[in-house]
């Protein structure tokens, strides 16, 4: 169950601010459906993060437990660098929208906009560590909707009010205490 709350924390707190979030407010604004917009985002999110889970315990089974030890622990701290970054969207992963109807766009437009996003590079991070790719992909995918359906019914209107550079640090932090744990053995548990 820790693979499950940890991953769905980290993921909700990281996606605050990040370009899918971004993303949502837009197509929000843009066709104001919201209900075909969030089925949008949970089929992409599960198809793009299970993809990422099936890479993560791949990795678990393709390296030994030392290099995979040090690959995680530093990929959790690169994250906690990446995570303190801000976001842009760009306007070409919206411009599929007036082609695709509400659902098509969404799926399509997020599934690519989460291609090598930190949410993903996350999951394959944290199933790898966990050893449990189904747990930390529902916990990834809940993250993502905990963050991105608030932005699609509230938009703007709420993240004027979210102090993004505590979130961000927040979830760097995570990120980073998860890369130190991981360095010193934390996941001796799991082989590695």
């Amino acid at each position: 169950m820790e693979a499950l709350f940890i991953s769905t924390g980290v993921v909700a707190l990281a996606e605050i601010g990040d370009k899918t979030q971004l993303l949502a407010f837009i197509l929000a604004a843009r066709f104001k459906k919201p209900v075909p917009i969030v089925l949008g985002i949970l089929v992409a999110t599960i198809v793009n993060h299970g993809l990422a889970g099936a890479l993560g315990a791949w990795i678990t089974s393709a390296l030994s437990p030392e290099v995979l030890r040090w690959v995680l622990g530093l990929s959790f701290l690169a994250m906690a660098v990446w995570t303190l970054i801000p976001d842009e969207i760009e306007e070409d992963e919206t411009r599929i929208a007036s082609r695709m109807g509400v659902f098509g766009a969404t799926l399509v437009t997020f599934f690519l906009a989460e291609m090598g996003d930190k949410t993903q590079v996350a999951t394959v991070a944290m199933a790898a560590h966990y050893a449990t790719p189904v747990l930390v992909v529902i916990g990834t995918t809940l993250g993502m909707l905990i963050a991105d359906v608030p932005a699609v019914f509230v938009g703007d209107r709420l993240a004027a009010r979210i102090p993004m550079k505590w979130v961000h640090g927040s979830a760097a932090a995570i990120f980073a205490l998860l890369g130190c744990a991981t360095l010193a053995g934390a996941g001796a548990r799991f082989g590695f």
